[in-house]
């Protein structure tokens, strides 16, 4: 069910569906609204047995008894759902206190957080042992963080971890260290770090906060200094295939947050654009990379009208792609072949893809949110993540 757009459509690169023609606004809207009952019924038949309301299971595969660790994982992918679908207000002040206090049992001393049972022999991502499992912890923590946020907005973390990169001389060095052949692993550490750094810039001495704010500055301005002005993105290699360029593209619009946050111009952004708008027709990829695509587009849209038209058009291509894709269940999967591995896992929780999990309905229900917000504005209240990284999604204004 394509939608058609007017000739005279998007003069500012909006999204007003009073200039359709084909599907009607009021069907689509009613589409989204179902698929996003069937999410929330899917949500809540995750509820684990005998744990506080709101701790989930990873996917209807997931057995708590043999990979107890994984209900972090499917809990704080699945309270972030529930936050951008409403479905937080379902929870009552002791149920969201309960669930809290349960996610910060992975925590560790120093606030990082923790799978239980992720172990060294089981874990890959880089040659580098500590970055390993550094871009793990960053991952862990940044979506634990995420679901203490939806549920207790004003609830300030622990953030000593983030002490070391305070200094500029540590940070300067570590920036250097950044292998930039793997642009989508870095662009999640670093945004990762970015949105720690924020939200220690809002807490605790004077002093430590505007460490945590020149922190951040100075990664934006690195960042600045190696995009590639042909792409808009980062990463080296990326014009030796179409792996390279997606990952590169998945990856800087992550790092595109950062330059959000600080409403900072972000030059180059139109080159992304042409990219994106090369991929048409689109078609479902992971969860992942799907809803970094949305994300660049929709926040491309919120500060240029290029090509806006083309955008819309392709975004509502998008929107009914996504739609197809859920499961029967209400959930959705993260790719349709092959074996679902939870991030960093080498020989640890796996499971067929096709099936239905936590965290792809988070950000596969993002990506709907996101353009159902494009088209129309104020329409339904998104429960949007505040921190920067996946299912951020910065507020209107240029």
């Amino acid at each position: 069910m394509t939608a058609e757009f007017s000739s005279a459509q998007h003069a500012n690169g909006g999204g007003d569906f009073k200039s359709w023609t084909g599907s009607d606004a009021a069907a689509l809207q009613a589409r989204v609204e179902d698929a996003c009952a069937q999410a929330l019924g899917f949500l809540d038949a995750m509820q684990a047995d005998g744990e506080p309301r709101g701790v989930m299971r990873a996917s209807p595969a997931h057995d708590p008894v043999e990979w107890p660790g994984m209900l972090l994982a499917g809990t704080v992918h699945g309270v972030m759902a529930l936050r951008l679908l409403g479905g937080v207000l379902h929870l009552r002040g002791g149920e969201r206190t309960d669930l809290v206090g349960w996610i910060e049992r992975a925590r560790r001393p120093n606030g990082t957080f923790a799978i239980a049972g992720m172990n060294e022999n089981d874990v890959f991502k880089k040659p580098d042992r500590d970055e390993t499992w550094r871009y793990i912890d960053f991952q862990t923590t940044n979506f634990a963080l995420g679901a203490i946020e939806a549920l207790e907005p004003l609830r300030q973390p622990q953030l000593d971890f983030v002490e070391p990169w305070l200094d500029p001389l540590i940070l300067r060095a570590w920036l250097a260290e950044r292998d930039m052949r793997d642009p989508l692993q870095e662009g999640n550490v670093l945004v990762n770090l970015g949105s720690f750094l924020l939200l220690k810039s809002r807490q605790g001495r004077a002093e430590e906060k505007a460490a945590a704010k020149a922190a951040f500055d100075c990664i934006v301005d690195w960042q600045a200094r190696l995009q590639e002005p042909a792409t808009g993105f980062w990463g080296v290699g990326q014009g030796l295939g179409a792996t390279q360029m997606r990952d590169a593209m998945a990856g800087s619009t992550l790092a595109c947050h950062l330059h959000y946050a600080l409403r900072r111009p972000l030059p180059h952004l139109d080159r992304a654009v042409d990219y994106a708008l090369s991929l048409s027709p689109p078609k479902m990829e992971s969860a992942a990379v799907d809803a970094a695509l949305v994300d660049l587009l929709v926040h491309a849209a919120m500060i240029s009208p290029y090509r806006g038209g083309e955008v819309a058009r392709y975004l509502a291509r998008m929107l009914d792609a996504l739609l197809d894709d859920q499961n029967v269940d209400g959930g959705f999967p993260d790719m349709r072949a092959g074996t679902r591995r939870h991030d960093g896992w080498q020989r640890g929780y796996a499971e067929r893809q096709g099936l239905s999990n936590t965290y792809a309905t988070w950000l596969r229900c993002t990506a709907i949110a996101m353009i159902a917000d494009h088209f129309w504005p104020g329409w339904k209240a998104w429960g949007f993540r505040r921190m920067i990284g996946p299912g951020y999604r910065r507020e209107s204004g240029r």
